[in-house]
């Protein structure tokens, strides 16, 4: 089932280097139905639902461990085996010196009519990642990106409005 986050709602999370989870809101913890200490400590990718593609993810981590902020669409999967869709900003913690300390999310409601785009292009994602392995689910984003000539950032940031 699916669960919808409130429209003036925002998740927040940090995690480590490693990505663990060091903080989760209380909207966090309501909408993944988890309680605080079942998060905390714990892989971000607790909540990681086999509907996202690896490559959204390869490409996430590529951005913020270069200390670059990115947005995303991801959908993630409740304790309780429920789904929900969000509109992520993630970037790194830093230090004055400019060292990362961990990485902190903000998550928000996304556009109902970006995620009548992006569910399907998942889907090509996903199903070029069965059969090739996430290089093929590259090619899918890449070829879209190509085709309407705009840069990942741009088609992401467009689509939510």
């Amino acid at each position: 089932m699916e669960r919808i986050l409130g429209d003036n709602d925002f998740i927040i999370s940090k995690t480590d280097k490693q990505g663990r989870l060091t903080y989760v809101n209380r909207i966090f913890m309501d909408l993944a139905e988890y309680d605080e200490e079942e998060l905390l400590g714990k892989p971000h990718s607790i909540i990681r639902h086999e509907d996202m593609p690896r490559i959204v993810f390869k490409l996430l981590w590529e951005q913020i461990a270069d200390k670059k902020e990115i947005f995303a669409y991801v959908v993630n999967k409740t304790k309780n085996g429920n789904y929900y869709w969000v509109y992520a900003n993630v970037t790194a913690s830093l230090d004055k010196r400019g060292n990362i300390l961990g990485y902190h999310s903000v998550r928000r409601k996304p556009n109902p009519k970006a995620l009548e785009i992006i569910k399907p292009f998942y889907k090509s994602m996903l199903d070029a990642e069965k059969f090739g392995g996430i290089e093929a689910g590259k090619k899918v984003l890449l070829d879209l990106l190509n085709e309407k000539g705009v840069s990942y950032d741009e088609l992401i940031i467009s689509l939510q409005g």
